[in-house]
């Protein structure tokens, strides 16, 4: 776009993510119960973020919580992004990819191959050019939490993959 000359491009503006802290719990448990009980996600307890609050990182606006993402090890060569979630006001501004995309950088710094989601919007991981699998190619060990789905045993979740 022109404006007197000077040449005004479209710019992407960096949107910093940090890792979860203690004082994000509660807010983080209000955005993921929140989309569970819409149907978007499954629901978590929080003593289950606070036992794993290291594997979450968040994304704050003006002081506050806005969206949260976890980048949980499963083995070896193996973690799952999971509780992608971002406040109802925020969606539809790249949140969700730039959390995603940090989850992923992390699971290159620590060594592993394969990062994983099982979702309910596949296109959404497709478009970061992740891969539908068929559930049952994933290992054994990543279903050792869905006895605790409210769906189990029929789960209505897409496994998407993304090699490293």
């Amino acid at each position: 776009m022109q404006d007197g000359g000077v040449t005004v491009e479209s710019v992407e503006v960096a949107v910093p993510t940090r890792k979860a802290r203690i004082a994000d719990v509660p807010t983080m448990h209000r955005l993921i119960n929140q989309l569970a009980e819409a149907g978007a996600m499954l629901a978590r307890p929080l003593s289950e973020l606070y036992e794993h609050l290291r594997d979450y990182c968040v994304i704050e606006e003006e002081g506050a919580v806005i969206a949260c993402c976890a980048l949980h090890v499963n083995w070896s060569d193996l973690a799952e992004i999971r509780s992608l979630a971002v406040e109802k006001g925020h969606q539809r501004r790249g949140l969700g990819r730039i959390l995603v995309t940090a989850c992923m950088d992390e699971a290159r710094e620590m060594g592993l191959s394969r990062v994983y989601a099982l979702t309910r919007e596949p296109v959404f991981f497709e478009r970061l050019e992740f891969t539908r699998i068929g559930v049952s190619e994933l290992p054994r060990k990543v279903w050792g939490e869905c006895f605790r789905c409210p769906k189990f045993p029929e789960c209505d979740e897409v496994a998407v993959v993304y090699d490293l």
